[in-house]
């Protein structure tokens, strides 16, 4: 098991590799701390918690279809014959 400081250097690795990911991560600390000083109600605190964990969500789901969308043309691309573009060339039978 990792220690707590391989933990957060893991952590903050990560975070560094989704910029977007990160920006939310820390615009949630924000409403925890009341950085902006505007968050007086328990409302306005929870319509912000909300709306940065929908777009966060969001954020996830297209990292993960990018990552998928790369790996699986890699893994295509890894194929014998099989190429990224060009016309097609049809072979005819004898």
């Amino acid at each position: 098991m990792p220690s707590p400081d391989q933990s957060d250097q893991l952590l903050l690795k990560q975070l560094n590799a989704h910029p977007k990911l990160k920006a939310r991560m820390i615009n949630l600390l924000a409403v925890v701390t009341d950085a902006g000083g505007d968050m007086k109600r328990a409302d306005a605190a929870e319509q912000k918690v909300i709306d940065e964990l929908r777009q966060m969500g969001n954020d996830v789901l297209q990292g993960w279809a990018e990552r998928q969308i790369t790996h699986s043309t890699d893994e295509a691309l890894s194929v014998p014959g099989v190429q990224r573009r060009g016309k097609k060339i049809a072979t005819l039978a004898q």
